[in-house]
């Protein structure tokens, strides 16, 4: 029978949600089959439409989510008398799309003024499906009397403290900032302190439940503001606000608050990344040093202007240059008063449609869940063969940081990078070095709101470049290399980077959200150089599909690699995926299946499998093989039935350059997946390239790509 688990809340605004999404996507990354349960839509107003839950989950998790019933509906059997009726439609509900290998996470109504039976409901829902119970509540500025008092409250329904089915309790929004009464609040920055992060984790530790009973402390969520920055965009749907100019409403974050009814001068110190400032459509003098704050750098949140009050049309014209930097400004009817007051109350959950917000939140609460309580879920049900995204990932940032490495950022006052490195640094997923000029890293790594804190090192160029002239000579005298021009070349920060990784200073590099593909490689060719146990260098990219991760290589390096090296590439990308978790069943493809074609391109496919298999016995590879003999099972059976590989492969190898990267950009485009790569493999050392375009989250796991590749060479 599934393992049944339902999260009861204890309260209002616990975060319910977040919390049912972070535990599922703790067992999804871990490989356990999940499954996740809303029993009853409670839609917060008459425009919701979808249950955000189960919205959530079928949006960003391998999961199809079991619908729920409305609560309109629940509402009316329970009113008529047939809550009997009710329960069985829940448990039909359940019993019809969970499988007995599945934990399934149940999300339990919240107590509300229009719903106050949910208590009764969510006991009755829990006693039907058998389920353990979790109780989720916020800390708040309660004593620890009163939240001991309130689990036991809580626990009174369910059999008390000492049942078998009351597992124990999370707390989320630790240190959340507190007014004075005693309500989290969002928009006041100036109330979290978040050095007493620690404190407060320790203060719902001591509760003396813990200790009288088997009633467990299942995690402790500490409240981080970036989790509930909204984008401007979410602002402007919730206040109903004119859009004056847009800029980078959809993606730029709002972090704090500040309403400027004081002078300029007293206003600038509140002129931060993130910041809305809100001032009266009137006040030119504020848009205009806005604008000017704008130019210089800082990336302000929004600029709300109220009252109704459009701008003068000279003020806008003389500010357009800094609105086009991205600044959205905003306009709303309502005074400065009426709208402070929408603001506190301005919702902070998550949209269904922010997957950036949405995939942090769940890490956030994955990482703070009580990892034995998760590996005991875990033993009711069986590991998932197939690697998801999610475990893919997971495993990714967990193998790097247990490496411990040190990768250096040649591209040092690139913003994505700094963003990337100081996020590798807080998740401990390397220690990260930026080449560049100290004081503009700095200076935008300030207008990021960026904290470059211990993990992050910056090194200017020319403090170190004079050490590394004389072990580039060495290295290159076949070459005639003379210390004049090796001084020049190292002029470039890629060269710089790569003779510190070469000479073992640092233990990879990562480039190329400004340089070119030749520009980061070639320097790696040569003065690192390739492995003795490999010819070449190539390449692979991680494909992330909705319910497993594939290999592709060779699609970056070689455009027409001969038989001998595509046996190379096939080796070398095996090793990889199983280096990262992926099991290996090599696929070398072609556009013919076994020995059902001929010609050149044919002949060197097949060569190149007879090859591999020479060299690497223990390595399960076939071909030649079509790509959906490869892929798909029931095209397996009938093209390669005899095949090791064919309807099971994880590692698809490409006969040429062109072959290679215009499937790897066919499937990720008209499948709208996620690629992780190029990883290069075969140097000696690791150098990863990035595209131009890269997303801050690519840099962050391609730092980590890798920390793991120079663990183990």
């Amino acid at each position: 029978m599934a393992k049944r688990l339902m999260l009861i809340p204890v309260g209002t605004s616990v975060g319910l949600t977040t919390l049912s999404l972070g535990i599922v996507h703790a067992l999804e990354r871990q490989g356990t089959n999940v499954n996740f349960f809303k029993p009853i839509f409670q839609p917060r107003n008459s425009q919701q439409k979808a249950e955000k839950s189960t919205e959530i989950t079928k949006l960003y998790s391998n999961i199809t989510p079991i619908e729920p019933l409305d609560v309109a509906y629940a509402e009316q059997m329970i009113g008529d008398g047939k809550g009997d009726v009710l329960l069985e439609e829940i448990v039909e509900r359940f019993e019809q799309n969970v499988a007995d290998d599945e934990v399934a996470i149940i999300e339990g109504m919240v107590p509300t003024r229009k719903q106050p039976y949910a208590g009764r409901v969510n006991r009755e829902i829990a006693q039907t499906l058998g389920a353990d119970v979790v109780f989720v509540l916020t800390p708040g500025n309660d004593s620890l009397d009163e939240i001991e008092d309130k689990l036991e409250i809580a626990a009174a329904n369910y059999g008390g403290i000492k049942s078998k089915r009351v597992l124990g309790c999370i707390f989320n929004k630790v240190n959340a900032p507190i007014d004075e009464e005693g309500r989290a609040r969002a928009d006041r920055a100036d109330l979290f302190d978040p050095e007493k992060e620690k404190d407060a984790v320790r203060r719902v530790q001591s509760i003396s439940l813990f200790r009288k009973s088997n009633f467990q402390l299942l995690g402790s969520i500490p409240w981080e503001f970036d989790l509930i920055a909204p984008r401007v965009k979410d602002l402007v749907n919730d206040l109903g606000a004119k859009v004056i100019s847009a800029g980078d409403m959809e993606h730029r974050r709002l972090r704090s608050v500040t309403f400027c009814a004081r002078t300029v001068a007293n206003v600038l110190n509140h002129v931060k990344p993130g910041v809305l400032l809100v001032t009266p459509g009137d006040r030119s003098d504020v848009i205009v040093a806005a604008a000017l704050a704008a130019m210089n750098g800082t990336k302000i949140g929004a600029l709300l202007l109220t009252g109704g009050f459009d701008p003068q049309p000279n003020i806008m014209e003389l500010c357009q240059q800094a609105f086009d930097t991205g600044l959205p400004v905003l306009l709303t009817d309502d005074d400065t008063w009426q709208t402070s007051l929408k603001l506190q109350r301005f919702n902070v959950e998550v949209p269904s449609d922010d997957s950036q917000r949405i995939e942090r939140v769940k890490d956030h609460i994955a990482r703070h869940i009580d990892e034995d309580w998760l590996a005991s879920l875990m033993k009711h049900a069986p590991q998932i063969n197939k690697l998801s995204p999610a475990a893919f990932r997971y495993k990714l940032t967990s193998l790097a940081q247990k490496a411990n490495k040190t990768v250096v950022l040649p591209e040092g006052n690139e913003p994505r990078t700094i963003k990337a490195a100081a996020m590798c640094a807080e998740r401990r997923i390397a220690n990260c070095i930026l080449l560049g000029d100290r004081e503009e890293i700095l200076r935008i790594a300030e207008q990021q709101g960026v904290s470059l804190n211990g993990g992050v090192e910056v090194v200017q160029p020319e403090d170190i470049r004079e050490d590394y002239v004389a072990p580039m000579v060495e290295m290159r005298k076949h070459k005639g290399l003379t210390e004049v021009v090796a001084r020049e070349q190292l002029e470039d920060n890629v060269v710089l980077g790569t003779m510190m990784v070469a000479t073992n200073k640092v233990d990879g590099l990562v480039s190329g959200a400004v340089n070119t593909t030749a520009n980061t490689i070639r320097p790696s060719l040569q003065l690192i150089k390739t492995s003795p146990d490999y010819n070449l260098v190539s390449s692979i990219f991680f494909m992330l599909l909705p319910d497993q991760v594939l290999v592709y290589g060779d699609c970056a390096i070689n455009p027409d690699p001969s038989a001998e090296q595509l046996a190379d590439i096939a080796i070398q990308s095996a090793d990889s995926a199983a280096a990262f978790g992926i099991e290996p069943k090599v696929a070398m493809i072609s556009y013919s299946t076994g020995s059902s074609g001929s010609g050149a391109d044919v002949d060197k496919v097949r060569d190149a499998t007879k090859l591999a298999k020479e060299k690497r016995p223990d390595l399960v590879i076939d071909g030649p093989l079509q790509y959906d003999a490869a892929i798909i099972e029931n095209v397996a059976k009938k093209k390669a039935p005899e095949s090791p590989v064919a309807g099971q492969a994880t590692v698809f190898i490409f006969p040429d350059l062109n072959t290679g990267n215009t499937t790897y950009k066919a499937v990720q485009r008209s499948a709208d997946l996620i690629s992780i790569g190029p990883m290069l493999q075969g140097l000696r050392k690791p150098v990863n390239d990035l595209s131009r375009g890269a997303l801050v989250d690519d840099i962050i796991y391609t730092i980590a790509l890798t920390a793991i590749q120079a663990s183990s060479q």
